[in-house]
């Protein structure tokens, strides 16, 4: 069945999407908060279509490629509009950066079909799900942005992203190097 809830929640994620983007067309703290919020809800989202999915044993196909395609497309998304967001007199995402993550993202999906045409299922790591815990961290700082309570959200999200891209690279290795050796032994 394609209309389980778990999978309503992936598509709730995409569809969520055009919203953010509309939001960080204005660089000023009310928008950046609802952003943030907006997106911290979205990803939330995350842990309970799979966990739902699991309790109700309703784990679908379209529901195995709609999950991990809606995280890349909001997480993709928002960061290609941190980089490009005009902030006056305020730091950016650095570009080089946000290539660096997307580039890991394009060729772990890849691979993993690729694998797939070939009869090898590679599922989900670990440190997939640590780089999206702490790609969502830094997004929800950059998108705050601006200090508040005392502390700076930008620092805070920049230490996250860096973290979650050396993760990212380590997990995409990984993943490379499982594929290498599972085709082998195939």
């Amino acid at each position: 069945m394609v209309w389980t809830f778990p999978n309503i929640l992936s598509l709730a994620r995409i569809l969520v999407i055009p919203v953010l983007v509309y939001l960080l067309t204005f660089p000023d703290r009310r928008s950046s908060l609802l952003a943030a919020g907006l997106f911290l809800l979205a990803s939330v989202t995350d842990y309970f279509d799979g966990y739902l999915a699991r309790r109700n044993k309703s784990i679908s196909d379209i529901g195995k490629i709609l999950d991990p395609l809606a995280d890349k497309l909001m997480v993709g998304s928002v960061l290609i509009m941190l980089a490009a967001i005009d902030r006056p007199n305020e730091p950016n995402v650095p570009a080089w950066l946000v290539v660096v993550i997307l580039a890991r993202e394009t060729a772990v999906t890849v691979l993993r079909g690729i694998a797939l045409t070939e009869g090898i299922v590679m599922h989900a790591e670990t440190l997939g799900k640590y780089k999206f815990i702490l790609q969502v961290f830094a997004i929800v700082g950059l998108l705050i942005h601006y200090r508040h309570w005392g502390l700076d959200f930008f620092a805070a999200g920049m230490y996250f992203l860096v973290l979650s891209a050396v993760i990212a690279i380590w997990s995409g290795a990984n993943y490379h190097m499982q594929f290498f050796r599972l085709r082998s032994s195939a």
